[in-house]
């Protein structure tokens, strides 16, 4: 199921480092939201530093998917941090497979 234009980290993305707020941009969407997930446990930062969190491009690509689900399926934040994580987990599988020459 794709989701959305960061399905793939950005060129130039892998190895920088966002602060909540440009989490928020990059994505389309409100401030608070990102707020309350980090608040609730459903978006980790990577990093913490003196002006706040840091995330990275995980982070950045799993927002991204959760913003698409609950725009296309209304999805509850949490069962869009589920379903986050079980394509995360799938993502990772399909990479093990590439690096075993099965896939």
């Amino acid at each position: 199921m794709p989701m959305g234009e960061f399905e793939s980290v950005p060129a130039g993305l892998e190895e920088v480092l966002l602060s909540l707020e440009e989490l928020a941009q990059a994505c389309a969407v409100e401030v608070q939201w990102v707020h309350a997930l980090v608040r609730e446990g459903l978006l980790a930062s990577c990093a913490e530093e003196p002006s706040g969190p840091r995330f990275d491009a995980l982070a950045l690509r799993r927002l991204a998917r959760m913003r698409e689900l609950r725009r296309a399926f209304e999805a509850s934040d949490e069962l869009a941090a589920l379903v986050a994580d079980l394509l995360e987990e799938l993502d990772e599988l399909r990479a093990r497979l590439r690096r075993l020459g099965a896939g």
